[in-house]
């Protein structure tokens, strides 16, 4: 299974932020698409994750400004974050919690991608 991000980059202090993971290779099913993030120091934290079913949970941070939504079709998952705050910089790692043929359930990372909140 593949994970592959696209987006981030550098932001301006109230600009957005738009990410997107799609996944690729042996699936069978994706049990929960998120994204997290790591900042210099600080150990990688949830950011938001959604379900299959479309359920969604967001860090207390975020919530209000952040909105995950994914396409079951096309295995890809988006995270849109607006009002970026300085706060916010950090690299950002998709994440899947793939279902193979034989029902077990692996977690996959995306390579991660930096985003800087910066003027």
């Amino acid at each position: 299974v593949q994970l592959v991000q696209s987006g981030g980059g550098l932001v301006q202090p109230g600009g957005p932020l738009r990410l997107s993971c799609a996944a690729s290779g042996s699936i069978f099913s994706i049990v929960v698409m998120g994204w997290y993030r790591q900042a210099p120091g600080k150990q990688r934290e949830l950011v938001a994750d959604i379900t299959s079913g479309g359920s969604t949970s967001y860090a207390d941070s975020v919530k209000g400004r952040c909105t995950i939504s994914r396409d079951n079709a096309k295995n890809t998952v988006y995270l849109e974050m607006n009002n970026l705050k300085p706060e916010d910089t950090a690299v950002y790692f998709c994440k899947a919690d793939v279902r193979d043929g034989s029902g077990r359930v692996f977690r996959w990372w995306g390579q991660g991608t930096q985003a800087t909140v910066s003027s």
